[in-house]
């Protein structure tokens, strides 16, 4: 009992800190560093300690310090209740949310056997499905509470977008979950020890829909109507500051990691390596003894795991800062005719397949 809730405890630190002391951070210097890059700029690089830059690398940091020295301002005529309410509804479903996420696969150490996942639930798309979706109270919160008609504006957009695209985005997993019999994300990352099986193989178009469902569902650029700095100033959070600002900015980028850990695990072969099995890894680890294989194994298979999860960041970093904004006639033509009409036709094609 005191050796599993250690355990369990560990996996919640070491997930919190990757998620909310690295990504976080880090994804702020990220977005505006290959911005620069992709538009010829030098991008972030003032920030420095005793005049080292490295990179910019310092700016998360001075962000963070100017952040705890601003103002919490609140809106003469807002809800205070429900502006305090808001960003903690957009930030809390983004965190848990990866709580079903394996970034690893079952081992046993010094007679204990270890998942690397926080909660192995059978149902575990469905949890994040059901989590995912109170983010969009958090924004509609968010824009309706602050007494600002660009902000209720931003907080209407988000509230038809992120509900019209999660109808598509749980359609395109149909697909997935017909092929691999499991709503379990660790079930699934197992099958994917076969590389032939990988989800992208058995469902190419299945991702394909999915990620830009997962985008517009994030409300990145090109679905970043609910902003849209040029027409709403800054949309639904246009009157937040100080912490709350940055909570819904964390909100922001913690969905990106999310978004890339569920892409992984279901099209992208989870923790594995392509044609190497988790026995292959312990056989190669075997001159450590059975503990010290048990650990190198599970060293590699996390950091194969995160690697595919940093790919697909840099992947939604660069369609961000590649495809101009859609119009919002655009965004809602494309997730109710076309992208839910082909998450149908995807379903039933496999089904086809399947009972052939």
């Amino acid at each position: 009992m005191i050796a599993d809730l250690t355990e369990t405890i560990v996996k919640i630190l070491f997930i919190f800190s990757i998620n909310v002391g690295f990504y976080s951070p880090i994804l702020g210097w990220v977005e505006r560093k290959q911005s620069a890059l992709m538009q010829d700029r030098v991008g972030a690089n003032r920030a420095n300690i005793f005049n080292f830059k490295i990179i910019g690398l310092f700016h998360p940091i001075a962000d963070a310090v100017k952040v705890l020295t601003k103002e919490d301002f609140i809106p003469d005529g807002a809800d205070k209740f429900f502006h305090t309410l808001a960003p903690f509804l957009s930030l809390t479903p983004a965190i848990v949310t990866f709580a079903v996420i394996p970034f690893g696969g079952s081992y046993e150490l010094w007679g204990h056997p270890v998942k690397l996942v926080i909660a192995d639930l059978d149902v575990g798309m469905l949890f994040i499905f059901a989590f995912a979706s109170i983010s969009t109270y958090g924004v509609v919160l968010g824009g309706w509470s602050s007494n600002n008609n660009w902000s209720l504006l931003g907080g209407l957009r988000a509230s038809a977008q992120m509900l019209s695209y999660e109808v598509a985005m749980g359609l395109t997993l149909i697909g997935v979950f017909m092929v691999y019999g499991s709503l379990r994300l660790t079930d699934i990352g197992l099958i994917q020890e076969d590389f032939f099986r990988w989800g992208i193989f058995m469902q190419p178009l299945g991702f394909v829909l999915f990620f830009t469902c997962a985008i517009a569902e994030n409300k990145r650029a090109p679905f970043d109507q609910p902003e849209a700095e040029s027409e709403l100033v800054a949309g639904y959070f246009t009157e937040y500051s100080s912490m709350k600002f940055v909570m819904f900015w964390m909100g922001e980028f913690i969905e990106i990691v999310t978004i890339s850990g569920i892409v992984t695990t279901l099209f992208f072969g989870a923790w594995h390596l392509p044609f190497v099995t988790d026995k292959m890894l312990l056989d190669l680890f075997a001159a450590a003894g059975p503990n010290g294989a048990a650990v190198l194994a599970i060293l590699v298979n996390v950091a194969v795991f995160f690697a595919k999860v940093s790919f697909f960041i840099w992947l939604m970093m660069t369609i961000r800062w590649t495809l101009p904004r859609f119009r919002y006639d655009q965004v809602m033509r494309l997730g109710w005719k076309m992208l839910l009409p082909l998450a149908l036709i995807n379903i039933f094609i496999t089904g086809i397949v399947l009972l052939v």
